[in-house]
Parts: structure tokens; sequence; C-alpha cells
């Protein structure tokens, strides 16, 4: 019973993230030359109630629908998610893109399952810590996100980078603060309060539906 209740969750948050991609400014929001996105929820989500092996793999599943995303739709920074893409310059893409697009994703299914155990034991699972532990959990597992996936342009695609947007010297890590700072937190604030939400009631519908068995 176990398993059928955690192979329905995976495929309706597996649906989730497919459906968020195939929306236009749902799944990938532009703003300048870089996506905010909502595709991290669903696995945030995923990784607090099914645990880090789940909630990397659909980590995964949504590294790879950005590295095809990026391919498919081309914007000034595809080269840094899509190893197809060429790299400024270059005729021909880099492999570091796929740590880019992959790595971060992964980590935010991995991230916020233990983030959220993590608190559970030091509040000692009380009931009214829960809300305080989820947005946490959340706002950690979006900042991941955002923080490797910024970090990762600039050490892996540094002048790269800064002929697309222009900058240099110091500047070009100024503007990766600047993404971290703005849209990041926005992200991480509304991935946190998401989180909080949808989590909450999860928990109430699968021990509803576990006591009912009984």
């Amino acid at each position: 019973m176990k398993n059928t209740k955690t192979f329905t969750l995976t495929a309706m948050f597996l649906a989730i993230l497919i459906l968020l991609s195939a929306v236009p400014f749902l799944g990938f929001i532009p703003i300048g030359p870089i996506n905010a996105t909502t595709m991290h929820i669903p696995v945030i989500i995923a990784s607090i109630l099914l645990g880090p092996r789940i909630g990397g793999f659909l980590g995964g599943v949504f590294g790879v629908i950005s590295m095809i995303r990026s391919t498919i739709i081309v914007t000034p920074l595809s080269f840094v998610f899509s190893p197809f893409i060429p790299v400024i310059g270059t005729t021909h893409g880099s492999l570091k893109a796929i740590i880019v697009a992959l790595i971060p994703r992964i980590l935010i299914g991995v991230i916020p399952y233990f983030v959220y155990t993590g608190l559970k034991k030091l509040t000692k699972n009380k009931p009214t810590s829960q809300s305080i532990n989820l947005f946490v959990a959340g706002f950690i597992g979006s900042a991941t996100n955002t923080i490797l996936v910024m970090n990762l342009i600039y050490f892996l695609f540094k002048n790269d980078y800064a002929q697309t947007i222009g900058a240099s010297g110091s500047a070009i890590y100024g503007a990766i603060l600047t993404v971290i700072f703005s849209s990041g937190v926005v992200e991480a604030l509304v991935a946190a309060i998401a989180t909080v939400a949808v989590t909450t009631v999860l928990f109430k519908l699968i021990k509803t539906n576990a006591t009912q068995k009984l």
C-alpha cells in the first residue's frame, strides 16, 4: 500500500512538472537574460514527502526539462543550460552546461528533506513547529537552486556570461549577486510559502487516508 501511495504521488509531481514546463510564463518566467522558475516547488515538496531519492529523481527531471527547453527556445543564456547550443564565439556547445542544468536541480530534491527532518529533531517534532520547519526547508531548497546555478555559471562560463550581460571585472560577480538577492529571494519566499501551504494539506490527506485504511 505504501508503494502504491509513493508511486501515485511521484506520478502526480511528475505530471505537475510537465504541466508547468508546457505552460508559457508558468514554469519558466523570463526576467532579463535568465528565467525565474516555479519548477523547483513540486520538487521541494516531493523531497519532504517522499524522501531524497524520489526528490532527487524529480529534480533530475526538472534539469532535463530545463536542458530541452534551452535547446528548443534559444535565449542569450541557453548555452549555459544546453550542451547543444554553441557557446559565444564558438560553433559548439559545452558539456559543462549539463552540470549547470542537472546538479543544482537534483540537489533541490535532496536538501529540503534533510533540512526538514533535521529541524523536526531539533524541535522534537512539535506540531506547532511544523509550519516553520516547512518554510525553512522550502526557502533553503529554492536558495540551493539559485545559488548553485548562478555560481556554476560564474565559475564555468565566467567570460561568456560577461559578454552576454556586458559586464567585466568585479561587475560580473556583482551581477551574479544581484540575481541571487533579487529574483532568487523572491523565488525562495514563494517556494517557502507554497511548501507550507501544499505540504501541510498533503500531510493531512496522507494521515487521514492511513487512518481510514486502519
